[in-house]
């Protein structure tokens, strides 16, 4: 494919050690770049040193980096901006402003994330939105306890129904995601494509250096659902199970307000519970088992990504794998079941060769699977569909269209 035009619109720094988030992006970037485009990337940033280490990774010319420092959100203002459009908060003016006054000079704008939807509104044709997850799937079946709780909520609702309306083009990180996708908007062309991680930031952990204690961990930021649903169902169900069988267990939990979150649960003996950690990897070197349980959680999981990486073998749900071609008992325990979860525990733990034959697959998978050229390559299948010309992209019927869902081998 010849080089294109791409903005890129990130909602946080493309930073490898930085965010969840940030480690996809700075894949993500570094793929395109690495296939010849002309990359413009846009990002919102929170701290100073966040921008600073943007930029050091990648220095113009060879790159074109633009950041925005993340607005103070306060006032009546502010407020309204909310109301009307919400979660567009991670956007400052300046941002949109510079994004929205270049547009013709780009062939493709990829925004990544739902509500970075709100950059593209009303360029249907040129932008392709990326879904990395969607509220509505993350809280179903759950309650709202406050009435901060009910707003947030009811403006989530409405952002994702507008947004997953306004856009024509979209790349989901799981095959699962591309059916809500599908429900809101029956007319969208939605082509999954897996996150990428580039694993040369993640050394394998040889045998030798990994704990020989029987150390379960989950690591993870309290403040998305899934992480935090996971950590609620390990202390309250597995745990004392798990303790049955093995007394001698241990239990570390890791992520942003983990122990705000988690308050009532640090009581438990043998469980340590520690939040805002400036780097999570030791921890991943720490853990013999990574036990990440959510029951339900859309888009892909992380860090279940990264334990992989660093050969820290997984016990999960398929919530956990979602969007990884992942056997049970190869890559992974899997079983979405309490019983299922803690028998295939407990079997890790006691089998050290099996530890390592699962570790060693799911590098394989991942360095298979997951790379940021095969994503790269991946997407440019996407560009090339959103530039046919457009009496092939929209009206007529869907013989003319070409499929609604189309699905990119991933796999091979």
């Amino acid at each position: 494919m010849k080089p294109l035009r791409i903005a890129l619109a990130l909602p946080d720094p493309p930073l490898p050690l930085g965010t969840a988030a940030g480690r996809v992006f700075y894949a993500l970037l570094r793929g395109l770049a690495e296939r010849g485009h002309r990359v413009t990337a846009f990002v919102a940033y929170t701290k100073p040193e966040e921008m600073l280490a943007t930029l050091r990774l990648f220095p113009a010319p060879l790159y074109d980096i633009r950041c925005y420092p993340r607005p103070h959100r306060a006032g009546i203002q502010a407020k309204l901006r909310t109301i009307r459009r919400p979660f567009s908060y991670t956007f400052s003016d300046e941002f949109r402003d510079d994004l929205c006054r270049r547009l013709d000079t780009f062939d493709i704008v990829h925004l990544e994330d739902l509500f970075g939807g709100w950059l593209g509104i009303g360029h249907p044709e040129q932008c392709l939105l990326s879904i990395l997850y969607l509220p509505s799937v993350d809280f179903r079946g759950t309650l709202p306890l406050t009435p901060r709780q009910i707003l947030e909520r009811l403006l989530m609702k409405r952002a994702e129904k507008l947004l997953l309306r306004s856009f024509r083009f979209f790349r989901t990180v799981t095959p699962e995601l591309a059916g809500p996708v599908r429900q809101a908007n029956f007319a969208a062309d939605i082509i999954p494509i897996p996150i990428s991680l580039d694993l040369g930031w993640y050394p394998y952990v040889a045998d030798d250096n990994r704990p020989r204690d029987r150390t379960i961990s989950l690591i993870g930021s309290m403040g998305w659902r899934p992480s935090y649903s996971a950590a609620v169902r390990l202390l309250t169900r597995l745990y004392p199970r798990i303790k049955r069988h093995l007394p001698d267990a241990r239990f570390r939990i890791v992520g942003w307000a983990a122990r705000k979150t988690l308050g009532k649960y640090l009581h438990l003996p043998d469980v340590e519970i520690l939040e805002n950690v400036p780097d999570a990897r030791p921890f991943f070197e720490r853990a013999t088992v990574l036990l990440y349980a959510p029951e339900q959680g859309s888009g892909a999981k992380v860090k279940v990504f990264e334990a992989m990486a660093l050969g820290v073998p997984v016990v999960t749900t398929s919530s956990g794998v979602e969007g990884l071609p992942v056997v049970d008992g190869v890559e992974a325990k899997v079983a979405d079941d309490d019983e299922g979860l803690v028998e295939r525990t407990v079997a890790l733990l006691c089998d050290r060769p099996l530890q390592n034959r699962q570790r060693r697959a799911a590098r394989d998978m991942l360095d298979a699977n997951c790379n940021p050229a095969l994503t790269a390559e991946s997407l440019e299948q996407v560009y090339a569909r959103m530039l046919q010309p457009r009496k092939e992209n929209v009206g007529g019927d869907q013989q003319q269209r070409g499929p609604a869902f189309e699905m990119v081998d991933y796999h091979r």
